[in-house]
């Protein structure tokens, strides 16, 4: 395949992965939050909700207090979808960006596409593996060692509230930890892939 083609098909496979990167990124984060939501409800009516001022959404309404706010909203499933998406969208765009440009060592543009999406796909099932790990230790280790959290004063559960949150901030942790593993998936499949060719010849 003449150079300037190979170039062109690496291109649009890159820009294909920055665009749906963000995309499984935002996916991922609905489904977390939909189970976390089934956990621990209060975790986003008590605190999320408020953190991305879904009130003035005009979805819902405040039935707490100026102190200790309860956000109410029509469809709380819906809620929780859209603090999902904005929570993890752009984590996904750099994922996107670091396994894009990596990708880039391939010899073309469907290999490229190929092995990066699969990357990116490992990095989503570490992301969630790491999560579960991260609710677990939050009902084993900090629901009884509580951390240096914001915990509003109004929570009838608190472990869970606790267990909720300790599955979001490994979540967050088990992304790194799987792009940096799917950047060396990525490197040693352009290996993989020059030695079977090398044999071939």
């Amino acid at each position: 395949m003449p150079l300037e083609k190979r170039k062109m098909n690496k291109l649009i496979a890159l820009i294909l992965i920055l665009i749906i990167a963000p995309i499984l990124g935002g996916i991922y984060g609905i489904v977390h939050d939909q189970i976390t939501y089934t956990i621990s409800n209060e975790y986003y009516t008590k605190f999320k909700f408020i953190q991305f001022n879904l009130e003035n959404w005009e979805m819902g309404e405040n039935i707490g207090t100026q102190k200790t706010p309860e956000i109410k909203l029509w469809n709380p499933r819906i809620g929780a979808s859209i603090v999902g998406f904005l929570s993890t969208w752009w984590v996904g765009m750099i994922i996107g960006i670091v396994l894009g440009l990596i990708g880039l060592i391939h010899k073309n543009g469907k290999e490229m596409f190929q092995i990066t999406m699969k990357a990116s796909l490992m990095t989503i099932g570490i992301a969630l593996i790491v999560g579960i790990i991260g609710l677990i230790y939050g009902k084993l280790i900090l629901a009884n060692n509580p951390p240096n959290w914001f915990l509003p004063d109004n929570l009838t559960n608190r472990t869970n509230f606790i267990m909720v949150g300790s599955m979001h901030n490994f979540s967050y942790l088990g992304g790194l930890i799987g792009m940096i593993i799917s950047v060396i998936y990525s490197i040693r499949q352009k290996k993989k892939n020059k030695n079977g060719t090398q044999q071939r010849i």
